[in-house]
């Protein structure tokens, strides 16, 4: 028999536990607000409440609602759970929401968590007019929620770069050029490099099977070999790329570098190759065509720490991804302001 625990569905078959976050676990808490507002407490603070003034960890007490039911000014009932810490130089009050991308927000944390649940859960990702359709709330509401999602996913700098073998390539993000403001043009109908689409670069970790991505203005030597020396060492570790001239200044730098020539039909050197990178921008393309149609420049790097993040995580399981993106949405906050795209409605 399934029973709840935590908010996960918890199955015994054969002496063994089993516990799995899905849709029909997360849909109980449509029902029961609290419970949200309990779960998302767990998912963040596995180890107890955690001050988000001074960091102080389990060292908080639960302030008890009057009278049963905690109103909000205009006497509606409100579900927030409100701590406070019991250092002695803080003695603030907070919630699970504070000092996180949740902060400030005024929808549910139910549907929260359901948003989280959408993006991790699906490798393509989901639309702003999907969580808009299916949780009920307006279009620009759902823009913004996943794009502070997004934030939650981005990664930060490595304490040291690493050493190992490192897959590197750049693809162009971009619409079909005859559909583009101004009508094609002669480089807007070239493919690769020399297009004037927006270039992205990836470097996989083929030993750790991690990748980390961004927008470049360019792909000249320099800009590359400085995206690579900020995640890579290269003393000590191998460089697989194509024969494009701009890897040769950082590849010169590392131990070992292996270039496959496309244009010949190599794509294996040595056992090297640049498959990883492109199997990684075949999944990324087919899911901005597919589920997001479109996306606009100034948003491509928070898109990219989405995919990154899947990629990345790749191996867990549905609710382990989702547990784990809740956790990092700490000291992470993203206004309105500060994403509102300025030309009128929602984009994705």
């Amino acid at each position: 028999m399934d029973n709840f625990f935590w908010g996960f569905v918890v199955t015994t078959v054969c002496d063994h536990i089993f516990m799995e976050m899905n849709l029909c676990s997360l849909a109980w808490y449509f029902h029961d607000e609290a419970a949200a507002w309990t779960l998302l407490e767990e998912l963040r603070w596995p180890d107890g409440p955690v001050c988000p003034h001074c960091d102080t960890v389990k060292n908080a007490v639960f302030l008890q609602p009057k009278n049963g039911q905690r109103l909000t000014s205009s006497g509606n009932v409100s579900f927030r759970r409100t701590w406070k810490c019991r250092n002695k130089e803080c003695r603030r009050k907070f919630s699970v929401l504070v000092g996180s991308i949740f902060e400030d927000s005024k929808v549910p944390v139910s549907k929260w968590l359901a948003a989280f649940f959408m993006m991790t859960a699906d490798k393509n990702g989901v639309s702003a007019y999907e969580i808009h359709r299916v949780l009920n709330v307006t279009n620009q509401t759902a823009w913004f929620m996943l794009h502070r999602i997004r934030e939650a996913t981005k990664q930060g700098p490595l304490a040291e770069a690493l050493q190992g073998t490192f897959v590197a390539d750049e693809s162009y993000i971009g619409g079909n050029p005859k559909n583009r403001d101004g009508g094609p043009s002669e480089n807007r109908a070239r493919r690769g490099r020399g297009t004037d689409k927006t270039p992205v670069f990836s470097l996989v970790d083929a030993e750790r099977g991690q990748v980390r991505s961004r927008v470049v203005a360019n792909v000249d030597g320099r800009t590359l070999g400085n995206a690579i020396r900020e995640i890579a060492d290269p003393s000590g570790s191998t460089l697989a790329t194509d024969m494009w001239h701009g890897y040769d200044p950082i590849g010169a730098e590392f131990a070992k570098h292996v270039r496959v020539d496309h244009k010949h039909n190599e794509y294996v050197r040595d056992g090297y190759g640049t498959n990883l990178a492109e199997n990684y921008f075949s999944q990324l393309k087919r899911s901005l065509d597919g589920t997001h149609h479109h996306v606009s420049v100034k948003h491509l790097d928070r898109y990219l720490s989405e995919f990154d993040y899947r990629y990345n995580t790749r191996k867990l399981s549905d609710s382990d991804r989702m547990a784990r993106l809740v956790r990092q949405t700490a000291g992470r906050r993203l206004t309105y302001h500060t994403v509102k795209d300025p030309r009128s409605g929602a984009k994705t």
